[in-house]
């Protein structure tokens, strides 16, 4: 069972994240990782193994970043590298997600007769590449996330970061639990209380089928 974590808010992103993923170890984990937005563009840093692994990628290249999103991954579609390892990207989308997208073949065949190219052997890229080309056709990334949502079968919790939308993180949940915590002039999502809970004044938990937009101010 994966673990999730976004904040976007005022301070250094980067420690909070993980320090809210090593809450969540108790999920258990092969491969973690984070992403920031860095001057409105989105930057990745990943490891297998432990958290102390990714500290590590950390501290050689640091992020310094308001905004950004966070992950600790059991292995499900291929193999627990760093190339599998969340978040991951495609174009302007960078995301982490909980479940297994059930129809994800079907629609990676789809992407790949259109020219695109992945990286990884995950059905979660599958998703990024897909709201990719939905921001291809619309300049509203909550339209074309919620395209991209009615394509999904199976279950889900994604927290996203687009490049451009500089204090913005969207989610969505169906059959796995995403939580919405808010803080002083900040907001945090996360796959349990125990993410977001030490910074937070109030949690609220997702229905199934919601979806959230997420900027510091609320």
């Amino acid at each position: 069972m994966c673990g999730i974590i976004g904040v976007t808010g005022t301070g250094a992103v980067a420690p909070r994240l993980i320090d809210s993923l090593k809450r969540l170890e108790y999920r258990g984990y092969d491969s973690a990782g984070i992403a920031a937005l860095v001057g409105g563009v989105t930057e990745r840093r990943r490891a297998e193994g432990k958290i102390r692994n990714l500290e590590a990628v950390l501290a050689e290249a640091p992020l310094n970043a308001t905004v950004g999103i966070g992950h600790t991954r059991w292995a499900t579609h291929g193999a627990p590298t760093t190339a599998n390892a969340h978040p991951h990207k495609a174009g302007r989308v960078t995301l982490v997600h909980n479940g297994i997208i059930e129809n994800f073949a079907e629609l990676k065949a789809e992407l790949a007769a259109e020219g695109h190219v992945f990286e990884s052997q995950t059905d979660t890229e599958v998703v990024a590449h897909l709201l990719d080309r939905e921001l291809d056709k619309s300049n509203d990334a909550v339209e074309a996330f919620k395209r991209v949502l009615d394509r999904l079968t199976g279950a889900y919790a994604l927290a996203v970061l687009i490049d451009g939308e500089s204090e913005q993180i969207l989610g969505a949940r169906r059959g796995s639990p995403l939580v919405v915590g808010w803080g002083e002039d900040e907001m945090y999502l996360g796959s349990d209380a125990l993410a977001v809970g030490p910074f937070t004044q109030q949690i609220s938990y997702l229905e199934e089928g919601d979806y959230v937009v997420l900027n510091r101010g609320g």
